[in-house]
């Protein structure tokens, strides 16, 4: 299937005015397929020729003002329509399409726990012609009557609200939408309704899950509710759509995704085991990212995808700031900085870097779009935003994005569209502002050196180094130790560095405080060093930093250091051991423990190495259970990581037996499936063991707990069992696949997966190419040979990239893979 250029796009778009689409789709002909049914009302500027996208099982039938179209005209997944005259026109068409297994287009999920069925579509950049022909490009925005003939028990949800005569589902005509924004989603949903400023509210999730939805409910819609006034009170156009429904849907492949109306979320978010309160910030955070998109995307749209950022960093930015300012949650910016940040530098050091808003040359078709919403476009973005804030106030910066929904609502717009729009209301240089932020790559890196100015007199002077070519609006916190252990804050220094990079001096009088760290509150995007002194402070008093978000700025400065080989994993485990049983803050203690489970212990850190590595993050996760009481998020985040570290398999034993942790948690499903992967990993877990515990749990997180349990046996058997089934066959749907590939490589067993690595790139680059970009970048994430970091690895990757010709979506992963490995192997020889 060919990827739409922006040229073509471009010219369609010079061509064609698309005024309205009437789609109608029967899900009552089998499993396989189902009929749609769609009228495209579009006129013609010009004389000229262009074409639909459609992607059928079987074309059916095809007219253009009544006048047949030839169905063996269609290729490459393209239907010609030549000889348009100016005027009117209308294209009909009717065909069966297939339900998708891999989360695009219409996926088909079978619950294992009740055998109930579900649909619903994912219609994301250029997936919409698996499900209606298009004209599809964001910019050929269109209104859209839609109805749906269904089972007799199932409920229609769309973007608009719904009603009902026999089994057909007719719903509200839309305002204006991009094509990719159209959504359905059809099954026996069990759901829960409310009303709030006269608009309908409602949840969704597939009948098997209705009592974690019942009971999360209230704190669902109390989220929606407190946000939904939130952005009232922020912008000035009201919320532009008739009804605000969320549906969970299973086995979704991103987190979550903007439809107007119908915000789709990945189900896992309707929580079957024990959670801690930053997880449910976290799902607060995304219910407020994907109600910013109702502006941001929906009302007012990219215009074309280099401007992703229009969507997405502004989505990413508000969502963690409304609900910070709106809901019980205090954390929000906390767990950005701990967690979601690292996502954007570890992408923006990359050689797939790019800048935040590319120019479109570089986004040349909808193949290298889909590339791009990354790390960058969401945290980095938003990373960006919260600097222009510091740097032009929040005054300014809401009347510029009210003056941009005004002049664009339900419309497209660009970059230069909204950086005017900041223009206007602002007396800065927003324009040399954007230039430097948002059309330059990589990460600026501040370095303070300081020294005294005068022993006798006091004094010290500052030195900050600026690798880098962005202006900085910077605050530097100051904090005195004291000799009871306490960090007490001195008033922070404000310093504006210009985009020249450099060194910059400042002098002060008095003594240098015994910590200074730049970047307070974490209000710009880069990395951060340390001077030794304010290092040695933080080794002895990083839990004693009375600010969570500084001390988060602070662990990830030892985090850069390690990733840039100049700190040795041990010392930053030493850092841990030291700190986090202290630590108050979930999110902080859960980022760090993470970081050090995962990319620390097995891509950093020796085979040699690693077994003390394992041990000092065992006794850290101890120390933890030690210091907490029973519902103390803290408790549930340290069990974790206590399970994830030991290679004690009797404890796990002990606790699968008793079916709780001593002192608590009980072993819920997640802890229970999470005690039963260790074990197989670890060897002590029997194939009847695994069948036995899906018996009790069979539903689908069930079925990929079981699956990531056979896969992490040490067993050639056992092995080979599973890379069949993630290379030999297509039944795996994306979630299983990644089950099975989690489970599969294990920096316990690198003697028995070594022969697989060569067999990954040859099957990994034929599953890319016959499943398509969604199992290609699963297949390059997860199925990545990534704990064998070995130059045998390395060559073997720049091999594939340069002989074996991995579809795009592949070519990406594999690519940032390979400077992973790259890096991994020069912190594990670094003196």
């Amino acid at each position: 299937m060919p990827a739409l250029t922006h040229t073509e796009a471009v010219e369609r778009a010079q061509l064609l005015d698309v005024h309205g689409y009437d789609v109608h789709l029967d899900l009552t002909t089998g499993e396989e397929t189902f009929r749609s049914s769609t009228t495209i009302d579009f006129t013609a500027r010009t004389t000229g020729d262009t074409f639909v996208e459609l992607k059928p099982h079987t074309l059916h039938h095809a007219e253009l003002d009544g006048r047949p179209l030839d169905p063996a005209t269609l290729e490459d997944n393209r239907l010609p329509l030549t000889g348009l005259t100016p005027g009117r026109h209308r294209l009909h068409i009717e065909a069966d399409m297939r339900y998708s297994r891999t989360g695009e287009g219409m996926h088909r999920f079978t619950d294992p726990a009740d055998g109930e069925s579900y649909v619903y579509t994912q219609l994301f950049l250029d997936e919409v012609e698996r499900v209606f022909p298009s004209f599809n490009q964001p910019d050929l925005k269109a209104v859209f009557n839609a109805s749906v003939t269904a089972p007799a028990e199932w409920t229609v949800l769309g973007n608009g609200i719904a009603t009902r005569e026999g089994n057909r589902w007719t719903l509200a005509p839309t305002p204006p939408l991009s094509t990719y924004f159209v959504a359905f989603a059809a099954g026996p949903w069990h759901s829960v309704h409310t009303e709030h400023a006269g608009l309908p509210f409602g949840l969704h999730c597939r009948r098997s899950l209705a009592p974690h939805l019942d009971s999360d409910a209230e704190e669902l819609f109390g989220i929606t509710r407190a946000c939904f006034d939130r952005f009232h009170q922020t912008f000035d156009e009201p919320y532009p759509f008739d009804s605000y429904d969320q549906a969970f849907v299973p086995e979704f492949n991103a987190g979550a995704m903007e439809n107007p109306g119908l915000v789709t979320f990945r189900d896992e978010f309707l929580y079957r085991s024990a959670v801690t309160d930053t997880e449910r910030q976290t799902r607060g955070v995304v219910i407020a990212h994907e109600m910013a998109h109702m502006w941001f995307g929906d009302l007012v749209t990219l215009k074309w995808w280099d401007d992703i950022w229009l969507n997405e960093s502004f989505a990413e930015y508000m969502g963690y700031q409304v609900l910070s300012e709106a809901t019980r949650f205090t954390g929000p910016w906390t767990e950005f900085a701990i967690s979601r940040k690292s996502w954007g530098y570890d992408a923006d050091q990359r050689p797939t870097t790019h800048p935040v808003a590319p120019d479109p040359e570089a986004v040349h078709d909808t193949a290298a779009a889909l590339l791009n919403f990354d790390g960058i476009s969401y945290s980095k973005g938003a990373g960006a935003l919260r600097q222009l804030v510091a740097w032009l106030g929040e005054k300014d910066f809401l009347a510029g994005i009210n003056d941009h929904f005004a002049r664009h609502r339900f419309g497209n717009a660009t970059l230069a569209d909204f950086i005017d729009s900041l223009d206007r209301v602002s007396d800065r240089d927003v324009h040399d502002w954007a230039r430097h932020w948002l059309r330059t790559s990589g990460v600026d890196t501040l370095t303070p050196e300081v020294s005294m100015v005068s022993e006798e007199n006091g004094g010290w002077r500052l030195d900050l180094h600026h690798h880098g070519s962005r202006p900085h609006q910077l605050r530097i916190a100051c904090y005195d130790h004291q000799e009871d252990g306490r960090l007490t804050a001195r008033e922070p220094l404000t310093l504006q560095l210009t985009a020249d990079g450099g060194t910059h001096t400042h002098h002060f009088t008095g003594t240098r405080p015994d910590l200074l760290l730049l970047n307070d509150q974490d209000l710009t995007y880069a990395k951060i060093r340390l001077d030794p002194h304010s290092w040695n402070t933080a080794l002895n008093a990083l839990s004693a930093l009375p600010d969570p978000l500084n001390r988060a700025v602070t662990w990830n400065a030892a985090r850069d250091m390690v990733r840039d080989a100049q700190l040795a994993p041990a010392a930053y485990l030493q850092a841990a051991r030291a700190h986090l049983p202290r630590e108050t803050d979930n999110a902080i203690a859960r980022g760090v423990l993470t970081f050090a489970r995962t990319q620390l212990t097995d891509h950093y850190t020796t085979a040699h190495d690693r077994p003390a590595a394992l041990a000092t993050l065992a006794d850290t996760a101890r120390e933890l259970l030690e210091h907490t009481g029973p519902h103390d998020a803290l408790r549930l985040t340290a069990v974790r990581a206590l399970i994830d570290s030991t290679t004690e398999p009797g404890i796990l034993h002990d606790w699968l037996r008793t079916e709780t942790v001593p002192g608590g948690p009980a072993l819920d499903p997640e802890l229970r499936w999470r005690t039963l992967t260790r074990l197989a990993v670890l060897g002590a877990l029997t194939t009847t063991e695994i069948d036995a515990e899906l018996r009790r749990d069979p539903s689908a997180t069930g079925r990929e707990g079981a699956a990531r349990c056979r896969a992490a046996l040490p067993d050639p058997a056992a092995k080979e069992a599973a890379w069949q089934a993630m290379y030999g066959g297509d039944e795996l749907s994306n979630y299983l696949f990644t089950a099975t590939a989690q489970g599969f490589w294990q920096a316990e067993q690198l003697d028995l997966l070594r022969p697989f690595a060569e067999r990954y790139f040859t099957d990994a680059v034929a599953l890319a190419a016959r499943r398509g970009p969604a199992l290609a970048i699963t297949a390059g994430r997860e199925g990545f040979p990534r704990i064998l970091v070995e130059d045998a690895t390395l060559r073997l990757t720049e091999d594939c990239l340069r002989e074996a010709a991995p579809v795009p979506a592949l070519r990406r992963q594999l690519t940032e893979r390979l400077d992973d490995l790259r890096r991994a192997l020069r912190v594990r020889r670094a003196p």
